[in-house]
């Protein structure tokens, strides 16, 4: 038995399940393979007018992976600049058929981050849509040679949607590529090899690339399906329809969604972006089962006008991620639907597993807490001043975590791999407690990290862009309370002698290429100076408390544009 236990959060487990039950891994093209031979003719997704068989799906990710292996540019991997489109699974496990890397951009970044992320990541194979604005993009990443190869896919090919861009001349189509004969054989691919580079700020600073293997990912699976009752004997017969509307490029989306789904053999109901509309006539006309999302969605979903009296009858799993929900949100879902909406915490760095709220007869979501880790799931708090001494339940101290679901490091950056573990504890950042029965209390970050409606925000990058305008002569970035987002970011700048204020929107529409969406202020407040420490540096903390003493806590800002 390992030193420790039983641990404290094993007693919330229900009967039969087993903290320390076997972590099954393998890699992402065996599971897909494995779903196929057992569901082979079931719906795996549906997107616009077109429903994908399980044993289609792997027939497409096939004929990728043979293109990819006839491309020489791709061994050195394939990024995907893409948003929610039926193209992204056949691409991945494509990639993952192949044993070839994959990174995930995020097209609602700036421009800057972006090429970041490509030029550190070392893709020569870049992967996107007939999509204006991601062409042009494309074609900037081309001028600058990040791209040897582009490949552009028309979402057209699955049915009637927005118009199509008209597709550059010299670029390949994933069109051709699913159509393509099937590779005689393919390569071993192991599970300890890299799968995904997925790109994360970690606390602050320049995103770096999270090195997730194919064990990592499949064990976060596993772990989520054991936390979930498992598939148990009637899962060949059951039919779960999964609401697909998070970006599949987020961890948290690509492993509770898409991953998951395929792994159970459910049927997902793929969106290119959140509409609440859309996601009522999916439980109400389709019989919707599952829906994970974030809290932005969950509070348009609880405040649509005819949600009181919309059949969500057919629902059976909902679940919100990527930052706190609003106990008044959940409480009202609950009170329309019966249904509680559970949540729980996880990093990119843990593909995303970590913790979840109980949510059976007997034990069920505490307010205030992250949940109990999942099984195979260890973790501790320990001193801020020496990570070597963990500390008992109810102190405060730095979350630490491990687990087979926990990533090998960060892409080319070996010094910051080796400070972000201890004793095979990966030091999360997270600033919090472990109550005396197991239960995990997040109370605060590391560093100044924003959460924005599921999106990491990091004030550094958004002072970095303001500091570019001409008439800014200092900045400083806290997060604030947002009724809608959780936290949104407010900039405080000091003007050079002589320069005209400007309002927010002035400040938006300088930022709007420098920036993402997500990363834009919601507030903005030009004083004469800003508070400094003892030792000249700006006060930020001075600040956060300025900001709680004028009630920023309960009051909103503007919410901008949607995730995803």
């Amino acid at each position: 038995m390992r030193p420790g236990r039983p641990f404290p959060w094993e007693a919330v487990y229900p009967p039969g399940l087993d903290w320390g039950l076997a972590i099954g891994t393998g890699t992402l093209g065996g599971l897909l393979e494995r779903s196929a031979a057992e569901f082979g003719p079931r719906i795996a997704i549906r997107y616009r007018d077109t429903a994908i068989a399980y044993a289609d799906l792997l027939a497409m990710a096939r004929r990728v992976a043979g293109a990819l292996l006839a491309l020489p540019a791709a061994r050195d991997g394939v990024a995907l600049l893409l948003g929610n489109t039926a193209f992204h699974p056949c691409l991945v496990f494509g990639a993952a058929l192949a044993g070839i890397r994959v990174t995930q951009l995020s097209p609602i970044d700036a421009p800057r981050t972006i090429t970041h992320k490509l030029r550190d990541s070392g893709a020569r194979v870049l992967v996107t849509l007939a999509h204006e604005g991601l062409l042009t993009l494309a074609g900037a990443l081309r001028a600058q040679g990040l791209a040897e190869v582009l490949v552009v896919g028309d979402d057209a090919h699955w049915g009637a949607g927005p118009p199509s861009a008209p597709v550059p001349e010299g670029a390949l189509r994933i069109e051709d590529w699913l159509r393509a004969p099937e590779p005689a054989a393919l390569p071993a691919v192991r599970p300890q090899d890299v799968m995904l580079l997925q790109y994360t700020g970690g606390t602050t600073g320049l995103p770096k690339g999270a090195m997730l293997t194919h064990a990592n990912l499949t064990a976060a699976c596993a772990q989520y399906d054991a936390w979930n009752g498992g598939r148990g004997p009637d899962a060949a017969r059951r039919h779960r329809k999964v609401i697909g509307v998070l970006p599949l490029f987020h961890i948290y989306a690509f492993t509770v969604d898409l991953l998951m789904a395929l792994t159970r053999g459910d049927e997902m109901l793929l969106h290119a972006r959140f509409d609440a509309e859309a996601v009522l006539h999916d439980i109400e006309v389709e019989k919707a089962t599952d829906m994970c999302g974030v809290p932005t969605m969950w509070i348009a979903l609880a405040n649509h006008p005819r949600i009181d009296e919309a059949d969500l009858s057919s629902l059976q799993g909902v679940a919100s991620g990527g930052a706190a929900l609003p106990p008044e949100v959940a409480q009202r879902f609950e009170r329309i639907t019966g249904k509680r909406i559970s949540g729980g915490w996880g990093m990119t760095e843990t593909a995303p597993a970590g913790t979840s709220q109980p949510n059976w007869d007997g034990a069920g979501p505490r307010s205030g807490t992250i949940g109990v880790p999942l099984p195979g799931i260890e973790m501790r708090v320990v001193s801020l001043d020496d990570p070597t001494r963990v500390l008992p339940p109810g102190e405060t101290g730095e979350i630490a975590i491990r687990g087979p679901n926990v990533f090998q490091g960060y892409w080319n950056r070996p010094e910051e791999t080796a400070s972000a573990f201890l004793d095979g504890f990966f030091l999360t950042g997270d600033i919090g407690r472990m109550e005396p029965d197991g239960y995990f209390v997040l109370t605060d970050r590391k560093k100044d990290m924003i959460l924005s409606g599921g999106f990491n925000v990091y004030p550094r990058l958004i002072e970095d862009a303001i500091h570019e305008h001409p008439d800014v002569l200092e900045c400083a970035v806290i997060g604030i309370a947002d009724e809608y987002r959780g936290q949104a970011a407010k900039a405080f700048v000091t003007l050079k002698p002589g320069a005209v204020p400007f309002t927010l929107e002035g400040l938006r529409v300088f930022l709007a290429d420098r920036l993402g969406k997500h990363e834009m202020p919601a507030a903005l407040e030009i004083r004469d100076a800003l508070p400094r420490t003892p030792v000249g540096k700006l006060a930020k903390l001075e600040l956060i408390e300025e900001e709680r003493r004028r009630g920023a806590a309960t009051i909103g800002v503007t919410p901008i544009g949607n995730v995803g």
